[in-house]
């Protein structure tokens, strides 16, 4: 059996964090990943952009790993606003882990884990390399399920007060488009958008230049769906600008009904998701100015799940703090995000969604995630980050984002160092002297 210090489960956006974390503060760590490359939904299921990360006024409320990943994706001219480039993702991603040290196990599934009689923990996975057990000291699950949180009998909650889960959607890219052209008609018609909304006088072609972001051409769809031409659920569709000029990435496929831990939803998912995006592809060439001449590029390796299992940790976040701008003690993040679920019924973006409130803190706030929602309750020397941390279903629409996701990992993989350095559990350290690392690293809390 290998044996590491800190096992990482998962190389999402948190599982990278938590792994260039935990290897620049000298710990031995292994990030094992089932996929080919890292990025999790942000590369796999090509979710894009970069969520807001700042207050109403535009401060910045998350910093350190995210800002340096925002700064290499734009030196190699892969960042456009806040649309990133996937493939320059999945490689800065791998060249940041290994040169901070690092190890990294790729097409690796984890399967189980177990305490050993001496407190550490036994890692099982498997590969093409068969059936293999990893031994560590720490174990930060960052799988976006909470796989290996559950594993060693973590509790969870999944869906809303019925059980459902927000609804699933796949994310494709489109090239060929003429952004000049999309923007006149955006501009021109804008009873038609749902956003933006832009004054008779927007220049088409300086917009064109930026990060478009569209969402409507409501009469559009309902015309195509009298002719029988759209079968995609919802009232609008929704793409955002690539950092090429002339790629897009659609947002608009939507299935509910879907448990994403279960293969045979996921199959149907996927099924019913490229039907979806079939239809989507043909009515934006046939309707949308703009479109005439584009063309698929690419589909995501894997739909977009958005909601899983969320582990009970020590502190469950809930609408409440997002609402009443609440600060903790042991805050390891600082966000402003909107409470943002997509109906777990599959219905898509519809009109009546657009008009109503969202829930948010107050203009120029923001709330914080106490580190607490990293520990899983009743479990030793386990750290939970990103999607599947401790939260309501509401809480978890705010907090799911990836500038969050990367920030819950930064902390996860330095309070995993700093608890290895006092040698003491991961609920024991000094959440102060944590806090202090963050803001070594550039954190913003």
């Amino acid at each position: 059996m290998k044996r590491f210090e800190v096992i990482v489960i998962g190389g999402g956006s948190a599982g990278w964090a938590a792994t260039v974390a935990c290897a620049r503060a000298g710990r031995n760590t292994l990030l094992i990943e089932r996929y080919a490359y890292l990025g999790g939904w942000a590369t796999a299921a090509l979710v894009n952009p970069f969520m807001n990360h700042c207050t109403t006024d535009g401060k910045p409320l998350v910093g350190g790993l995210y800002s340096e990943l925002r700064d290499r994706l734009s030196k190699s001219g892969a960042l456009l606003g806040n649309s990133f480039d996937t493939e320059a993702m999945r490689f800065i991603m791998q060249e940041t882990l290994l040169e901070a040290g690092g190890s990294l196990r790729l097409h690796t599934i984890f399967d189980s884990a177990q305490y050993l009689p001496d407190g550490t923990i036994a890692v099982s996975t498997r590969s093409k390399s068969g059936a293999e057990t990893f031994v560590c000291d720490r174990l930060i699950d960052c799988s976006g399920d909470g796989d290996a949180a559950i594993a060693l009998g973590a509790d969870f909650e999944s869906g809303d007060e019925d059980g459902l889960p927000q609804a699933v959607t796949l994310m494709f890219d489109m090239g060929g488009v003429d952004p000049e052209k999309v923007m006149t008609y955006v501009r021109d018609n804008p009873d038609q958008m749902r956003f933006p909304k832009l004054p008779p006088t927007a220049d088409p072609a300086a917009l064109a230049d930026g990060t478009i972001s569209v969402a409507g051409y409501y009469d559009l769809i309902d015309q195509a769906r009298r002719q029988g031409e759209y079968s995609a659920p919802g009232d609008l569709i929704f793409f955002i600008g690539r950092p090429r000029r002339g790629e897009v990435v659609f947002n608009t496929t939507h299935v509910g009904n879907i448990h994403g831990t279960s293969a045979e939803d996921l199959t149907r998912a996927e099924i019913e998701c490229r039907k979806q995006m079939a239809s989507i592809v043909e009515f934006v060439k046939k309707y949308i100015p703009g479109f005439e001449k584009s063309y698929l590029l690419r589909s995501a390796d894997h739909v977009g799940v958005r909601e899983t299992r969320r582990i009970t940790g020590d502190y469950t976040f809930g609408v409440e703090d997002v609402v009443e701008a609440r600060k903790f003690d042991d805050a390891i993040c600082r966000l402003a995000y909107p409470v943002d679920i997509h109906s777990g019924k599959g219905d898509g973006y519809t009109k009546e969604e657009g008009k109503r409130p969202v829930n948010n803190a107050p203009p120029g706030d923001w709330y914080e995630i106490p580190y607490r929602c990293l520990l899983a309750a009743g479990l030793d020397n386990v750290l939970i980050a990103g999607r599947c941390a401790s939260s309501t279903q509401a809480g978890h629409g705010a907090i799911r984002i990836i500038p969050a996701c990367v920030a819950m990992g930064q902390a996860a993989g330095t309070a995993a160092a700093r608890s290895l350095a006092e040698n003491v559990s991961v609920r024991d350290i000094d959440t102060n002297a944590l806090i202090a690392d963050l803001r070594e690293q550039k954190a913003l809390v």
